[in-house]
């Protein structure tokens, strides 16, 4: 899984680009080939992204993570990578999870991620964390946000649907996190310790 890190960097490059399409006057043309690639209910979902990423940056960030998680843990349906790509591992850019309306876990929190940032969220506030699903025994990948660097984590996560601290969620094991400027260890007691030299290095 640590080889998937540099991953995040190649996405959010990707992001850039398609943010670069979204903002200019070729969203008209950037829509139709989203409809041509996955139909008018992708373009339909789409369009409401933009609308959302548009109309609220002037929210607060509680607000911001409230209604990013909320619409798309609601547009979004569950599928294993290997169900609906047929291969066992796949991350999604945010416009392959929106247009297509299906995704894993993986996906769930890339879009989230990708969301916040394009509202004008600090990534160095988010991180994307591997942890162990206990109640179901299966890895699972959730959004963390953390208000102030020492602050308990709030988990933006599409098994349990509600924002909830960390501490308030016993269900999860967390492994380690990530986003595009390092790599954190889980450390005892809810601590995370930094991966040293860990920006643009794989495992």
């Amino acid at each position: 899984m640590f080889s998937r890190f540099n991953l995040i960097r190649i996405l959010f490059l990707i992001f850039l680009l398609f943010a670069q399409e979204l903002q200019s006057s070729n969203l008209f043309t950037f829509l139709n080939k989203v409809n041509s690639a996955y139909g008018f209910q992708g373009e339909k979902r789409t369009k409401q992204w933009h609308k959302l990423i548009k109309e609220q940056n002037s929210e607060s960030e509680w607000e911001k993570l409230h209604i990013t998680n909320s619409f798309v843990n609601k547009n979004i349906t569950y599928s294993s990578d290997l169900e609906f790509w047929g291969v066992k591992d796949y991350w999604s850019t945010p416009i392959e999870t929106l247009g297509s309306g299906f995704g894993d876990c993986e996906d769930f929190a890339i879009a989230k991620f990708f969301t916040l940032i394009a509202l004008g969220v600090p990534e160095d506030k988010l991180r994307l964390m591997y942890v162990r699903q206990l109640t179901i025994n299966i890895p699972h990948m959730v959004l963390i946000y953390f208000e102030q660097p020492t602050s308990i984590p709030l988990i933006l996560d599409n098994y349990n649907k509600k924002i909830k601290p960390a501490n308030a969620r016993p269900d999860l094991r967390p492994i380690y996190s990530f986003n595009g400027s390092g790599l954190w260890m889980n450390k005892a007691k809810g601590k995370y310790m930094k991966v040293k030299n860990s920006r643009g290095v794989s495992a």
